[in-house]
């Protein structure tokens, strides 16, 4: 492509032109924009953008793109504060469609046509999984696809879903690949858990619990199906088959299929397991929710960052979707790493004046938000500008603190 002339009259190189056009896809998708606007917005040719989608934006580099800033997050000394990376959770958001499309479907409550995109966070506030799926099939079958699939370096080994995850089949086959399904649950009076005994002598020895422990634990099913089961796990673990297909499959069987039967009895005696600590835990019940309150918290980042067109989803397809998805969650990704970023150093500068700052209330502040960014404007994508504002560390200088607007002193 040789060297181009930038509008301001400068000549950039190749690599440098390619990062900026890039970058203008990456938002423009992520944003809502679309390439026609994004065009106006940064002074780069419609075509040179249409050109740039067409080469380097696919779900495989998107993908590729995130793994590399979720793993430069999770190095990141503050991002251990918030927590270990040993835990994430995974939730659906219903965004609008605009046009036919498979996708999409109409629900009354959300006035009008919408489709969802199903993301699973880490407790350090990174999302390292995102798929579009129809919002009125059931999220439970696809937790376990990008739990299963997660190339970054966390260590993930807990996960954690509203009650709309805790099937009986996804206790199971988490709990056969060696990780933890750990929902939160409601409606607890309404759930079957296990017993190895009769009811009166459970009712004896757990005089609060005992109406909960009405089934009785069949272990010859589980023994004599035990092979099969270990079978099925290595299948999804080395992914010789998708989770969701798998769930799906086994959550349709029929009661009189014995291997079904027998994944269901294993579920059961898992949740019994998850249920008997979350009862008895309050500690264990407020990490569950602090967990998903983080997605919860990104959903509206997500929410923030889509703005243009209202938020509404106007390509059709399946692929341009799921490649729109990926857009969004490198850009949520990128402020959140961004926010870690500086938010380390301003703690490591308020360190350095004698201020004391624990990692007790570090751990409870979030980089997730909207609040430093500009949505107004116009959008200047010039990666040479943005570097020389850089000092030589690399670093931007930060903003003093306004003492007197924060009420600090008089």
């Amino acid at each position: 492509m040789g060297c181009f002339t930038h509008a301001g009259g400068r000549k950039l190189t190749t690599s440098t032109e390619t990062k900026r056009n890039i970058l203008a896809v990456l938002i423009a998708m992520a944003t809502n924009l679309g390439l026609a606007r994004m065009s106006e917005a940064c002074g780069v040719s419609y075509d040179v953008l249409a050109w740039t989608m067409e080469w380097y934006v696919r779900e495989e580099t998107l993908r590729e793109a995130n793994t590399v800033i979720v793993d430069h997050h999770y190095g990141l000394e503050l991002a251990k504060v918030f927590g270990g990376g040993t835990m994430s959770s995974s939730d659906g958001q219903r965004f609008p469609v605009r046009g036919k499309t498979l996708t999409g479907r109409t629900m009354v409550i959300h006035g009008g046509q919408v489709l969802s995109t199903y993301t699973h966070v880490s407790d350090q506030w990174s999302t390292y999984g995102t798929k579009i799926i129809v919002p009125t099939a059931r999220e439970a079958h696809y937790v376990l696809d990008d739990f299963l699939g997660n190339a970054t370096d966390l260590p993930i080994a807990e996960h954690a879903t509203d009650t709309h995850g805790a099937t009986l089949i996804n206790f199971a086959l988490f709990d056969l690949v060696g990780k933890a399904l750990t929902p939160r649950m409601r409606d607890l009076t309404r759930v079957t858990l296990v017993r190895d005994d009769t009811p009166t002598e459970i009712a004896k020895r757990y005089p609060h619990a005992g109406p909960l422990l009405g089934a009785r634990w069949n272990e010859d099913l589980i023994a004599g199906c035990w092979p099969d089961l270990l079978q099925m796990a290595g299948s999804l673990k080395y992914g010789q088959a998708t989770a969701s297909l798998i769930v799906g499959k086994w959550s349709a069987a029929s009661r009189q299929n014995t291997l079904a039967a027998a994944l269901k009895e294993w579920g059961m005696l898992r949740r019994t397991v998850h249920l008997a600590k979350y009862l008895s835990d309050p500690a264990f019940r407020r990490k569950i929710s602090r967990q998903l309150n983080k997605g919860e918290s990104l959903h509206a980042l997500r929410r923030d960052l889509h703005y243009a067109q209202q938020g509404t989803i106007t390509r059709p397809h399946l692929e341009q979707q799921t490649e729109q998805a990926w857009c969004l969650t490198l850009l949520t990704n990128s402020v959140v790493a961004w926010t870690t970023e500086y938010y380390s150093r301003a703690v490591l500068e308020l360190r350095s004046q004698g201020r004391e700052v624990s990692d007790e209330i570090l751990s409870h502040i979030s980089p997730g938000h909207s609040d430093n960014i500009n949505f107004f404007g116009v959008i200047n994508v010039d990666v040479e500008a943005e570097l020389a504002k850089l000092d030589t560390s690399g670093w931007r200088p930060l903003r003093p603190v306004q003492l007197r607007e924060l009420g600090l002193t008089p």
